[in-house]
């Protein structure tokens, strides 16, 4: 078996019978045009005509994305986990591709002895990770049961090795069906696993000063670093190649790079083989293009750190001056985006109240000008504010967005989808308290109208004192 580095969680896996080409993200601009790779891709579409396979982890852009996937060749099936949901299938189907939907935790024959196993990470224990909702395998009220959880994670063999390729897969869904893999596979030759974040924190907070967004990126690499270490020492591998979450920022959020949780890859090696003990664990990281033979362990060139004065340079002269794909778009007036509220509202509600969640927190969503939409998240309803101190609350977090991409995210996700704007650092955050809540967040992603048909009131929608209870 040879597996090929190729950007971020994109690797090809080639056994003697069958190739597979996973998550390949090959071209700049994911998360509307915020991503970029270092050093720039450079690659051929022609070079992965003949892929038998291509295996689509989850549909996060990084993962799923688009733009590579419109220029492969069509004829190559893709594989998915069999979600609860056809979402991720139904958005590959509509590119062309046909797609092939694997059930949970079942060893799929490819060709000769290769074998694929996609599992979803729903292993969850909300004592132990936290309030995932919804995050139980079955719905009891379903026609068809399946998997609501958005990552997966796969095991590929060819009769003589075992690839295991966790993707984004969060420790703490996942470790019960990692536990699982170990069991029924044994050996396990080479490991891909996260190792840095692919998020939006620390750079999008903008109350943060300087020293602290430098102290939560280390603390949060450090995390990240060490939940690895647990992957390793469950699976026990061969090898382990820390990979995915590897990006750049563009455009006008280029200068937020100092901030991400995205270490270099080499201070990423040096801790890995510090922490673990290479004689019975060797990390294995590969330039793009590069591959490892695990029959032999031999690497078709030594890895090269990139040169960090080169890196900021690329990112100064190409990546800074580069524009989202939101920014073509004409500025809304207030008025137009007022126009959403309602009925984005009404869905934001109904996912609340389905979920069984509440909060004192107030959002804060900037508009146009000077004016804010104050969203309560218990049912109190909203208002427009002009100028909102965030002294007078007791519990905010507080959204600044280009008012181009609300639109976007009002008009739903086949436009913008709100997790993926913030994961792309587009939204400028502060909060009080400080802490996370995830079920706000999760509420969030169903603000929006989902194709309604939405016509302008001006005379109804422009005041700054408006209010619904």
């Amino acid at each position: 078996m040879r597996v090929t580095y190729l950007e971020s969680a994109a690797i090809l896996v080639e056994t003697d019978q069958t190739s597979i080409l996973c998550d390949p993200w090959l071209q700049d601009g994911a998360y509307y045009g915020s991503w970029a790779h270092y050093p720039k891709p450079d690659f051929e579409p022609e070079a992965f005509d003949d892929v038998d396979y291509i295996y689509i982890s989850h549909i996060h852009p990084d993962h799923f994305d688009p733009a590579t996937l419109e220029w492969l060749n069509v004829d190559v099936p893709v594989l998915v986990h069999d979600y609860r949901w056809d979402y991720l299938k139904d958005a590959i189907a509509d590119l062309g591709f046909d797609v092939i939907e694997l059930p949970h935790d079942e060893r799929t024959h490819l060709e000769g002895d290769t074998h694929i196993n996609v599992l979803a990470a729903d292993g969850c224990d909300p004592e132990k990770c936290g309030n995932y909702f919804g995050c139980t395998w079955y719905d009891d009220d379903a026609e068809t049961p399946g998997s609501t959880q958005v990552d997966s994670m796969a095991v590929i063999d060819d009769g003589t090795h075992t690839l295991v390729n966790t993707n984004d897969v969060p420790f703490s869904i996942a470790e019960s069906v990692c536990r699982s893999v170990k069991r029924d596979y044994g050996d396990v030759d080479l490991l891909c696993h996260q190792y840095s974040a692919a998020q939006f924190y620390p750079q999008a907070v903008t109350d943060y000063t300087h020293e602290k967004k430098i102290r939560e990126r280390d603390r949060v690499i450090r995390e990240k670093h060490e939940r690895a270490l647990e992957f390793i020492e469950i699976f026990e591998p061969r090898y382990y190649m820390p990979f995915a979450g590897e990006y750049v920022l563009a455009g006008d959020l280029a200068h937020l790079n100092e901030y991400t949780a995205n270490p270099p890859r080499i201070t990423a090696l040096e801790f890995f083989e510090d922490a673990v003990d290479p004689s019975e664990h060797e990390c294995v990281f590969l330039n793009t293009g590069e591959h490892i033979d695990l029959q032999t362990g031999e690497r078709s060139a030594p890895f090269e750190p990139a040169d960090p004065d080169e890196k900021q340079r690329y990112i100064e002269e190409e990546l800074a001056t580069r524009s989202f794909t939101y920014e073509a778009d004409p500025m809304p007036s207030l008025a137009e985006l007022q126009a959403y509220v309602p009925y984005a509202y009404e869905n934001l509600e109904a996912k609340r109240e389905r979920i069984g969640y509440a909060t004192e927190t107030m959002v804060l969503v900037s508009m146009v000008g000077s004016v804010y939409l104050e969203l309560s998240m218990n049912g109190g309803g909203y208002r427009y504010v002009a100028a909102p101190d965030t002294d007078d609350y007791d519990a905010y977090v507080k959204f600044e967005v280009d008012p181009r991409l609300l639109k976007r995210l009002f008009e739903g996700p086949h436009s913008a989808y709100w997790a993926d704007a913030k994961i792309g650092s587009h939204l400028g955050m502060q909060k009080e308290p400080d802490v996370y809540e995830r079920g706000l967040y999760l509420c969030l992603g169903s603000f929006h109208t989902d194709g309604v048909d939405i016509s302008v009131a001006t005379d109804a929608t422009a005041s700054t004192e408006t209010a619904q209870d």
